[in-house]
């Protein structure tokens, strides 16, 4: 009691110096907002409710109302002329793009790929239900004007956005009164367009608030999937004018609403657009503080608040972005390139502004250090160490692919341990449950429950054919066709799964160290190669002991470090996790491609993942063969099952910990970054030095564990499953050095491509790095837990019925993430089944199996570990 005591003490002493300097950082800087001139609009007075978008690479600014000067003697003139901005070099210059059919303003206006499809609008007296498409032909220097369906009826000064291939369109006038404005939300489906009878507006339920005019209304992320948010406005009740604050949310795959928090402030006729992952800018905004003041102030009028503000869709907070040199109101705002471009608009009654601004995210991060430098590089310095260490040991492949077998049971289990969890779940679990919720525990939960299968059905299969490839068994119980087939899909699921591993990671560690996603892919793959090569599975695994250490320690400290900064420490952090539902366990519905995934598909897809991988993953199988006797692997599979718990509650918990620490301080989220790159970004800027570095040596320790047995284990199938009963068909004699050297050799290539192709997958669009893994893991190892299920439950399976299940299975699996919107988490399942059901019918329709299957099924096992037991 003493000691445990003392131990804790001794943490709290060590990590005091850490929390105290959380809790003494200052307040990120909320100037998050770069603003840069471009060319004025050609129309010098500048223009209202324009329509404004972007195509093939050109700013389309058409339309639009102003005031000739002076402005306060003379009505408000409405215009139809089209300008384009195009880049010239490193600059830009205006194009005449020609006039609309009519003048028009105050309309909605959405980019897609097609054009710009400008929606409703008015010209003083009339208001449009018209829709058209604008398109920039760049190679002919002129716009293309294309008919769309129209409106229900007609509205302006509404705001529409695109999710996906549909355009929502919310709130409006359907006359020139602020008493018409309406309680509207309808779609256009643009995939239906070469449908006349689909190709139409659709009507469907708006938010529970008032109708509103002067609304924005934007597209974002909100963690589980796109979604479009109404926000602020103005409406008219009688003789009073009501300036709103709330916000609501549109899911479009629900098709539900909820309300959100409201704005700091009304925001109507204001600017804003989505950016990164989950924020939404408001660059600009009426705030209503001078109504009814604008003939009596004219030129005095102080122009609306120049004030900025972000907010973020998954802690449903919003925060300060700094001031802006110029508010200008009804316009759109829109995306160009990795910019916005907030073209001409309103500053004040009366008066537009030519003004064309561009504005870029500002991202504020703390210097890596020194310290961090010296700790990363050491860790790294260590593994390359631990490889050379062991060369000299490896004098055969049973040694290098198997370490002789006299690895310990606690050090096997470790790596199994580490090798399944890897840096996608250092990185991409946190920001799962920071993004959404627990549900996606419970399939870690189930891991305990597969490791009986693996110790009593799997393992002693493995242990009694003295397997170094899992897929020897197929051939056993098969044939040599359905040995190859798995091992190659193996070997072509490793290689992608380096590629991911490593790419995702590069992305994370992107924002908390000075080195790009490219560097660090190359770091991670050349280190790998490196040990891996020289040291064979031995030193993968002690690797994979001491990075499990790391990654325990690093997840320990960061949680710890998250709770101590959330205003309330512990009591604070559950509070505030409580209220935004984070620790919610399971969503009780039955549909599959629902973005919150139901309870059964969890549970379902997961002791489907967890079969495949212990049974038919030679990456985990490899381990069963490295310890003395089926006694001790059986332990090093319990090791993993037992270590699996407190690592998802710790890492489910560290995300959680994200979640309520950016609710507490929201102005500390950093625009720039992907959800995924949450928990490196609290390293960077939260972390004092030298932890930071012991953090991120901790996140590339989880990647190096994976990729390195990713590395030996299909080297070990090359040599195995190819290379060894190929040269045995020649009749080919090779001594056992150069097995092991071609051992080296494939490594080396194996290391390689899975560099390359990590290179090449650097992807920062993607939403969630552990959505896209689930996928690539179920893409390829359903049908291999499908090929081991076949053979082992059942007697009257064969090598012809084999080979169709595979088929078929991989057929379904390319049809499921090409044709279906099906969960990921389901693929393998699917794929077991579909490999098991296929396979088991051919082989009942082509005759009984003919090989001998004496100890290769459940019902036919018999004899003992041939390894010592």
């Amino acid at each position: 009691m003493k000691t445990s005591t003392r131990s804790i003490l001794l943490v709290s002493l060590l990590l005091l110096p850490a929390i105290r300097v959380m809790a003494d950082t200052d307040a990120a800087d909320p100037s998050l907002l770069h603003w840069e001139a471009l060319p004025d609009l050609p129309d010098a007075l500048g223009v209202a409710g324009p329509f404004a978008g972007v195509h093939n690479d050109a700013l389309i600014v058409a339309g639009g109302a102003n005031f000739p000067k002076p402005v306060w003697e003379n009505d408000k003139a409405w215009h139809a002329t089209i300008h384009v901005l195009t880049r010239e070099g490193e600059g830009y210059a205006w194009k005449d793009g020609g006039q609309l059919p009519a003048p028009a303003a105050y309309g909605a206006a959405v980019s897609t790929p097609e054009g710009v499809v400008c929606i409703g609008g008015n010209d003083g007296p009339d208001t449009y239900a018209t829709v058209q498409l604008l398109s920039w032909d760049a190679v002919a220097g002129k716009i293309t004007l294309s008919d769309y369906p129209s409106l229900p009826k007609p509205c302006a000064y509404g705001q529409a956005a695109l999710v996906g291939s549909t355009i929502y369109l919310a709130g409006g006038q359907s006359a020139s009164g602020l008493d018409s404005a309406m309680n509207n939300f309808w779609s256009l489906d643009l995939s239906k367009k070469d449908d006349a009878a689909a190709f139409a507006w659709q009507v469907l339920p708006a938010w529970p608030g008032p109708g509103r005019a002067f609304n924005l209304t934007v597209s974002q992320h909100n963690g589980y999937t796109d979604c479009i948010y109404v926000m602020s406005g103005r409406r008219q009740e009688g003789e009073e004018v009501n300036f709103l604050k709330d916000v609501w949310e549109f899911n479009p795959k629900t098709q539900s609403w909820r309300e959100r928090a409201a704005s700091p402030y009304c925001v109507m006729a204001g600017t804003a657009i989505a950016r990164g992952q989950s924020h939404i800018f408001v660059l600009g905004g009426a705030d209503g503080s001078f109504w009814g003041k604008a003939d009596a102030l004219k030129d005095e009028h102080p122009g609306f608040p120049r004030r900025a503000f972000s907010y973020h869709t998954i802690t449903d907070a919003w925060v300060p972005a700094g001031s802006t040199p110029a508010n200008h109101v009804t316009t759109i705002p829109v995306a160009w390139g990795d910019a916005v471009i907030v073209p001409s608009g309103e500053i004040r009654p009366r008066v537009r502004s030519a003004k064309i601004w561009r504005i870029t995210l500002v991202s504020h991060r703390k210097p890596f250090g020194a310290l961090n430098y010296v700790m990363l590089f050491g860790y790294l310095s260590v593994m390359v160490g631990v490889g050379v260490y062991f060369t000299r040991r490896n004098k055969n492949t049973d040694d290098f692919f198997r370490g002789g077998g006299h690895i310990p049971w606690w050090a096997a289990g470790c790596s199994i341990f580490a090798t399944m969890l890897s840096s996608l779940t250092f990185t991409g679990v946190p920001s799962k449950a920071f993004a959404q919720d627990w549900v996606y525990a419970m399939g870690n939960f189930m891991i305990p429950v597969v490791a009986i299968i693996a110790v009593y059905v799997a393992l002693p299969f493995y242990r009694r054919i003295d397997a170094t490839s899992a897929y020897e068994y197929l051939e056993k119980r098969f044939n040599w066709v359905t040995r190859l087939f798995g091992s190659g899909s193996f070997t072509v699921y490793h290689v992608f799964r380096m590629a991911v591993v490593m790419s995702l990671t590069g992305l994370a560690l992107a924002v908390a160290t000075p080195l790009t996603p490219t560097q660090s892919v190359l770091l991670m793959g050349l280190l790998s190669i490196l040990y891996c090569t020289l040291g064979g599975i031995e030193a993968v695994i002690w690797a994979d002991t001491i990075q499990t250490v790391v990654l325990l320690g690093g997840a320990l400290i960061a949680i710890v470090l998250l709770i101590a900064g959330i205003d309330g420490g512990a009591g604070g952090f559950i509070s505030i996790a409580q209220e935004g539902d984070k620790f919610r366990i399971a969503n009780f519905h039955l549909d599959a491609t629902n973005a919150q995934i139901a309870f059964w598909v969890i549970i379902a897809g997961s002791i489907g993942q967890n079969i495949s991988s212990y049974t038919a993953d030679q990456a985990v199988v490899q381990r069963y063969m490295t310890t003395p006797d089926q006694k001790a692997a059986a332990r090093s599979i319990w090791t993993n099952a037992f270590l699996s718990v407190p690592a998802t509650l710790l890492f489910f918990g560290m995300g959680t910990a994200l979640y309520a620490f950016y609710r507490t301080h929201p102005e500390k989220l950093d625009p720039t970054i992907t959800t995924d790159q949450i928990f490196p970004m609290f390293i960077a800027t939260e972390l004092p030095v030298g932890l930071a570095g012991v953090i991120v040596a901790a996140i590339f320790a989880a990647a190096q564990s994976t990729v390195s047995t990713s590395m030996n284990s299909t080297a070990t199938t090359l040599v195995t499953d190819f290379l060894r009963p190929l040269n045995a068909r020649l009749k080919i004699e090779r001594s056992e050095h150069s097995y092991l050297k071609a051992a080296r050799l494939f490594t080396v290539i194996m290391g390689v491509l899975g560099t390359l192709l990590g290179l090449v997958f650097v992807n920062p669009e993607i939403k969630s790095l552990f959505d896209e893994f689930i996928k690539v893991i179920g893409l390829f190892m359903g049908v291999l837990g499908g090929l081991f299920v076949l053979g082992v439950m059942t007697r009257r399976a064969n090598g012809i019925g084999a080979v169709c299940g595979a088929i078929v299975g991989s057929g379904t699996m390319v049809y499921l993430w090409s044709f279906t919107a099906i969960n990921g988490y389901l693929y393998t399942t699917c794929g077991i089944l579909t490999c098991f059901g296929v396979g088991y019918l051919v082989s009942l329709l082509t005759g009984q199996n003919q090989k001998p299957i004496e100890g290769l099924t459940i019902y036919t096992l018999s004899g003992s570990d041939t390894k010592g037991d």
